[in-house]
């Protein structure tokens, strides 16, 4: 397996509720670590206003594979990278690392649609947003 490269990586702090039963990070805040990730990086990067009248972006397809463990109180880090980028959606490839580790702890995908926030038609991914991918992640 090749280790993914990521464009950036945002810091997520662990919190002592995310703990399961079982010791560990429960499925479900890998999920809001990513998710929260990638919509603040769009926010910061990408100019994306998603209380605004322009374009949001909603997920219509997520997923992820654990490869292992983390707890309260590990610091954690998500990498973001782009799958594709397409006229209307982006496909994020997302990792859950410890930080300077490379080899990512779980992986995510999320597809992402952009959306007239009234009618919730597709519509072309912003230009700012398109842009900073563009810059930040590698890909055009």
């Amino acid at each position: 397996m090749t280790t993914p490269r990521y464009g950036t990586r945002r810091p997520f702090a662990t919190r002592w509720r995310d703990n399961d039963q079982y010791g560990h990070l429960n499925n479900t805040v890998y999920y809001e670590a990513m998710d929260t990730a990638v919509n603040a990086w769009m926010i910061e990067a990408g100019g994306l206003r998603p209380r605004g009248d322009e374009p949001i972006a909603l997920c219509a397809s997520s997923s992820c594979e654990f490869h292992a463990s983390a707890s309260f109180p590990d610091p954690l880090e998500v990498g973001i990278a782009v799958e594709r980028l397409g006229r209307s959606s982006i496909i994020w490839r997302l990792g859950i690392l410890r930080p300077g580790e490379d080899g990512p702890l779980a992986e995510g995908r999320f597809v992402h649609v952009f959306v007239d926030p009234s009618t919730r038609v597709p519509t072309p991914i912003p230009e700012g947003i398109r842009s900073a991918v563009a810059t930040h992640l590698g890909i055009d």
